[in-house]
């Protein structure tokens, strides 16, 4: 064999177990960024949770106050048919 083929054989297996580390590096950056992502998106998931919560507490108290007023409108019609 010539050191020429040699050379080459060399270059090619180096050349493939660069690809496969490079391809190794690559998943495994992806997959952390994949986990931190993650993570944000459950406090952006929880934050959003207790947004919603906020608001349909607002829209309770806001439809109690509606009752309130319905009630207070109808005692006032009760009271000028009466008089």
């Amino acid at each position: 064999m010539s050191p020429t083929v040699d050379i080459v054989g060399l270059v090619a297996v180096a050349g493939f177990y660069a690809i496969v580390l490079i391809g190794l590096v690559g998943g495994l950056v992806l997959a952390a960024l994949r986990i931190l992502r993650g993570g944000s998106r459950q406090a952006e998931d929880d934050e959003e949770t207790v947004t919603i919560q906020e608001l349909h507490a607002g829209l309770a108290r806001m439809e109690q106050r509606v009752e309130a007023l319905e009630t207070i409108l109808l005692e006032r019609e009760g009271k000028g048919e009466r008089q």
